[in-house]
């Protein structure tokens, strides 16, 4: 194999445990796809639109993965899985990884610079499954975008965005976990801050809820107690 190629595929290796050897690599949908848009961007740098479309309606076709020709990418891209759609103004740096169902999507074009519509990723990002990154904004190198976090604005680098619309959490980075992260929010230390205030006051509720019963509990026995002593003391005085 070509020492670029191998490079890649050991990029995709090191975050993808589950393939055994370079040729299952050769396998993912994510894969070809990647190879095929690189044609279909060729084609669409050289203004033969249709041709570049046409490799990419292959592409789709073969990987249900949409990448526009017109799409800037930079090395050692994965996706992994598949079902995702990539816009045409989008640009995306080295070592980005994507995961099933996330979308880099446009708004309109007067809202961005030169008819720029689609978001720009640093390098080393991480966007989650279901993840959507909206309009030409920018994500800082080295991000984490949750699962089915919406992002519309700026994203700082190293920030980790999760919710509707994405906030970022402050994390604490593990040295284990300062490089590759899959899906980018591991449950060992990653949440969405909402999420947990609620299971925070969930537990609260309970707590009281408890106590109260505890308290009606001590209240009925005084009660019975109390109208027990009443009974005897009239038995006593008949």
């Amino acid at each position: 194999m070509p020492q670029r190629l191998v490079t890649y595929l050991d990029s995709i290796v090191a975050r993808d445990p589950s393939p055994r050897t370079r040729w299952e690599v050769l396998l993912y949908p994510g894969v070809l796809a990647l190879g095929l848009h690189r044609v279909a961007h060729w084609l669409f740098e050289a203004e033969l639109f249709f041709l570049a479309r046409m490799v990419n309606s292959v592409s789709r076709f073969f990987t249900a993965i949409d990448i526009h020709p017109g799409a800037k990418i930079g090395r050692n891209f994965f996706i992994d899985h598949g079902f995702v759609v990539i816009g045409e103004t989008s640009e995306i740096g080295d070592n980005v990884t994507m995961y099933q169902g996330s979308t880099l999507g446009g708004t309109n074009p007067t809202n961005g610079v030169g008819g720029k519509r689609h978001p720009t990723i640093g390098d080393d990002v991480i966007v989650s499954l279901g993840a959507a990154i909206l309009g030409p904004i920018t994500v800082g190198q080295g991000a984490r975008i949750g699962a089915n976090a919406v992002v519309n604005k700026d994203v700082p680098e190293g920030a980790t965005m999760v919710g509707i619309p994405a906030k970022q959490t402050l994390v604490e980075v593990k040295p284990e976990t300062q490089n590759f992260v899959p899906y980018g929010t591991p449950c060992s230390d990653r949440f969405d801050p909402a999420t947990q205030k609620l299971e925070l006051l969930q537990c609260e509720i309970e707590t009281m809820q408890k106590r109260i019963a505890q308290l009606l509990e001590e209240r009925d026995a005084a009660a019975a107690k109390q109208s027990a002593g009443r009974k005897r003391g009239e038995k006593k005085s008949a």
